[in-house]
């Protein structure tokens, strides 16, 4: 890897690999993306855990204080 890290670094930043695992004593040690994949990455997954929080709030709702979209714009008119 140390000898051909540039070009292994072209290849994922240009796109013509998605990503790159390096290995250490046979073992997975670590990926290598390119910036795009890793935003991609962290935009979904912050959209993953904002969805669970709305499912896990839906599950809890209290109807008898909930405010209608229309009254909660009303207000801040």
């Amino acid at each position: 890897m140390v000898r051909s890290f540039s070009a292994k670094l072209k290849e994922v930043t240009s796109g013509e690999q998605s990503h790159l695992v390096i290995f250490k004593d046979n073992e997975p040690a670590a990926v290598l993306v390119g910036v795009d994949a890793f935003q991609a990455m962290r935009d979904e997954l912050e959209d993953l855990r904002a969805e669970l929080l709305a499912i896990q709030r839906l599950s809890s709702l209290d109807e008898q204080n909930t405010v209608s979209l229309e009254d909660m714009e009303a207000r801040f008119k």
